[in-house]
């Protein structure tokens, strides 16, 4: 990348941080650049870290200081809500994609949302359903289990609400966020905060909106992380539908 100017960047890629040490020791930003930097298109990577107690922030930095096209947000620690929010609102992309910084979907996988953008759809989601390699039966019990009580409770029609692999059009990527409740600036975390909530609130938000979303097949692979907690994040993630359901019955997200 050789320029910033917000007029003339295609693309803009939001990664959130919380203790990933061991994934920026392992490479998983170098696959960033390496694949952004054999594009045509201008673009720029975002890197939230947010509020990480280990080695992340000093790595980051040094990354953001050696690689051109990368910049660095620090918030308090609010969990991945939070730093996906700062980092979509201070995007200068036509297009702004969120990933996940383990990338267990490889960035390559965009190839697979742009046409779909291109086509008109104003928010293209990755689908992991057809392709979960390495995934616990456990996590994949979960999965299934889940996407019925989040079907009966939302009615969404999205098969795979959580796959951390996201693109919007500009335009409808600010209005989305803006009009988050459950998950707003102000909610508070301690410790990790991996939620199915935050990717449901904002895909049920574009849904009411009239946001033409397209969902895709892309590649994952597991990531063992200690920033899930299957039985704690499973209830908040209930709590958090209830919540979702009352606020669209009060007619909030529509304002």
């Amino acid at each position: 990348m050789k320029k910033t100017d917000e007029a003339v960047i295609f693309l803009s890629v939001v990664i959130p941080c919380f203790n990933e040490e061991r994934n920026i020791r392992l490479g998983a930003l170098d696959s960033v650049s390496s694949y952004l930097t054999k594009q045509t298109f201008l673009w720029e990577v975002i890197l939230v870290d947010d509020g990480s107690n280990d080695d992340s922030p000093y790595l980051l930095k040094k990354f953001v200081a050696e690689n051109i096209g990368f910049r660095l947000v620090n918030i308090r620690h609010k969990g991945k809500a939070a730093a996906v929010s700062a980092g979509i609102l201070k995007s200068k992309g036509k297009i702004i994609l969120f990933t996940d910084l383990d990338q267990a979907t490889p960035l390559k996988e965009l190839k697979k949302l742009l046409p779909l953008l291109e086509k008109g759809n104003d928010l293209v989601i990755g689908s992991r359903n057809s392709n979960r390699k390495g995934a616990p039966i456990t996590r994949l019990m979960m999965a299934r289990g889940f996407m019925i009580i989040r079907n009966f409770i939302l009615d969404l029609g999205i098969r795979d609400t959580q796959c951390g692999f996201k693109a919007f059009q500009k335009k409808a990527a600010f209005d989305i966020f803006s009009k988050l409740l459950v998950f707003n600036s102000n909610r508070l975390a301690s410790g990790s905060t991996v939620t199915a909530g935050f990717d449901i609130e904002l895909l049920y938000i574009a849904k009411i909106r009239g946001y033409k979303i397209a969902e895709v097949p892309v590649e994952w692979h597991y990531q063992e992380t200690r920033n899930v907690n299957p039985v704690k994040d499973s209830l908040e993630s209930l709590l958090d539908l209830v919540r979702i359901r009352i606020n669209s019955l009060k007619g909030l997200y529509r304002a």
